[in-house]
């Protein structure tokens, strides 16, 4: 079930932008893994099955893999470092003084 948001949509809310950005970021992370494990199950499958163990699949899985690793590390630094959220509402405090 997608996550219910309890006014407007607005990406010039901080609120929603910082929950767009969270998706956005858990998205890439998926595509990430479903693509790399395809790669590289092709890739192992063949050198396993072939007669003279030549891997399968792309030549450039490492490559691929790689690159699109140290994107996915920038997007998390941007997403939980970089990005600024300045009106968030904080929360209240729940100490109790009686």
């Amino acid at each position: 079930m997608p996550p219910r948001w309890p006014r407007q949509p607005d990406r010039a809310d901080p609120a929603f932008r910082r929950l767009d950005d969270r998706m956005t970021f858990a998205t890439h992370v998926a595509a990430f893994a479903a693509v790399n494990s395809g790669l590289w199950f092709f890739r192992v499958a063949g050198e396993k099955l072939s007669e003279v163990a030549v891997p399968g699949g792309l030549p450039g899985t490492p490559l691929i893999t790689l690159v699109w690793a140290i994107a996915l590390v920038s997007h998390a630094v941007y997403v939980f470092a970089i990005a600024q959220y300045p009106d968030l509402p904080t929360p209240p405090s729940e100490g109790g003084s009686g």
